[in-house]
């Protein structure tokens, strides 16, 4: 059992039964010219996490670690994609139309894919959801049961939308759950914080938070 010095208390896990859990490092997200910042946000607020999560990556696959990938993603027809999703504010480009890097969040269009730096390898789980949360209609709880695992460690964008989401899906489902602090980013610095302090809050209510130097010393 490895042991964490976390907020709100020390965390402790089995590697052997604990997967890390990337959500959406996607170029639309990360990269200028891309969904995010059509948006009208500064991208380079995700850009900037990126070589702490590289970091963490390597030495967690290292370790022998299970590494899950997710990608927000549609399929091309949009049939799942709601139109209480698609059509929310007034972007100049919404889900399924064509961006600079292909059509916006829409499976296999170039966009879609996660960062070079962040790639899956052979082995690792890439999961493609079409809601905000990792396990909404994707099998990931399934896949995670079969491998014996009930610990996860997330890092990924953004921190009070798909990060959020996923913690308090993984926590109904009974995974205790890390955030690495400064392996994930929002587009509004104070939505991180926020988001932070919600998680750890009353006894890790969602989970807890530490910063990838206490997990790269405990792995």
């Amino acid at each position: 059992m490895k042991k964490i010095n976390a907020q709100p208390f020390e965390f402790g896990f089995d590697l052997a039964h604990t997967a890390l859990v990337i959500i959406d490092m996607q170029r639309d997200f990360i990269e200028p010219g891309g969904f995010g910042e059509t948006l009208g946000n500064d991208v380079s607020l995700l850009e900037a996490i990126v070589p702490a999560c590289q970091a963490v990556l390597l030495a967690w696959r290292q370790a022998g670690g299970l590494v899950v990938h997710t990608r927000e993603a549609h399929r091309p027809d949009l049939s799942d994609c709601p139109p209480a999703k698609r059509n929310r504010g007034n972007p100049s480009l919404r889900i399924g139309d064509a961006g600079p890097m292909g059509r916006i969040l829409v499976a296999g269009e170039p966009g879609n894919q996660i960062i070079p730096a962040l790639a899956p390898v052979a082995g690792e789980l890439v999961i493609d959801k079409p809601g905000k949360g990792a396990f909404y209609a994707t099998g990931l709880h399934e896949m995670l049961q079969a491998r014996g695992i009930t610990h996860l460690v997330f890092m990924g964008v953004t921190t009070e939308v798909c990060v959020q989401t996923s913690m308090r899906e993984a926590n109904d489902r009974g995974y205790d759950g890390l955030l690495l602090t400064d392996c994930t980013e929002s587009y509004f610095p104070h939505f991180k914080a926020a988001t932070v302090e919600m998680i750890h809050a009353q006894g890790a209510i969602v989970g807890w938070t530490a910063t990838s130097a206490h997990l790269l010393a405990a792995l």
